[in-house]
């Protein structure tokens, strides 16, 4: 089983959608985690419930999105990968300092505590600035795996990085057999 987690880069989650139901169309086993803000927080681009409850009818699962659900995922539910798709940089900061205060720190902490894979699809406007730094943490850690990103404005966004969401598969691929695909930076 792979959990497919999303956090409120809510401009990219249209797009990771659509990569976590094409996994499930070709038989993965999915299972659903949120943010808390993606949970619960409306936007321009969706409403968080119907969201989740597209999450939810597509993979047949219930989605995870509290701390006390997440916190088995590791010792007591064995994922063979966990995907963050998008990953914000708040969500990078925290797991690059080993804060676990939302479902999905909590899940990736569990996760990695047992040794296994995390994908990590960033979407951050301040990746080449204040994230820079957790870039690197992460980017030494065993078992963690970056998509490929690139600048997705470098005039209006000069610090902005965005996962190219064309190849999660591809680095899941990759990061299952222990390597980093590579160019990480676009």
């Amino acid at each position: 089983m792979i959990g497919y987690a999303f956090c409120g880069s809510f401009c990219t989650l249209s797009k990771s959608f659509s990569h976590f139901e094409k996994m499930i169309s070709e038989g993965k086993d999915v299972l659903p985690i949120v943010s808390e803000n993606v949970f619960s927080i409306d936007t321009r681009f969706q409403k968080a419930a119907d969201f989740c409850e597209s999450l939810e009818r597509v993979s047949g699962k219930k989605v995870i999105h509290t701390v006390a659900e997440a916190e088995p995922l590791g010792p007591k539910i064995s994922l063979d990968a966990l995907i963050i798709c998008p990953c914000t940089g708040n969500t990078l900061a925290k797991l690059a300092n080993g804060i676990t205060d939302t479902a999905v720190t909590m899940a990736a902490k569990a996760h990695l505590r047992s040794n296994r894979t995390l994908v990590i699809a960033l979407a951050s406007n301040d990746a080449l600035s204040a994230n820079l730094k957790n870039i690197a943490t992460l980017l030494m850690r065993k078992n963690v795996y970056f998509v490929p990103m690139k600048q997705d404005d470098c005039v209006e966004k000069p610090h902005s990085l965005v996962a190219d969401f064309s190849r999660l598969e591809e680095t899941l691929e990759q990061a299952l057999v222990g390597k980093q695909i590579q160019k990480i930076f676009d």
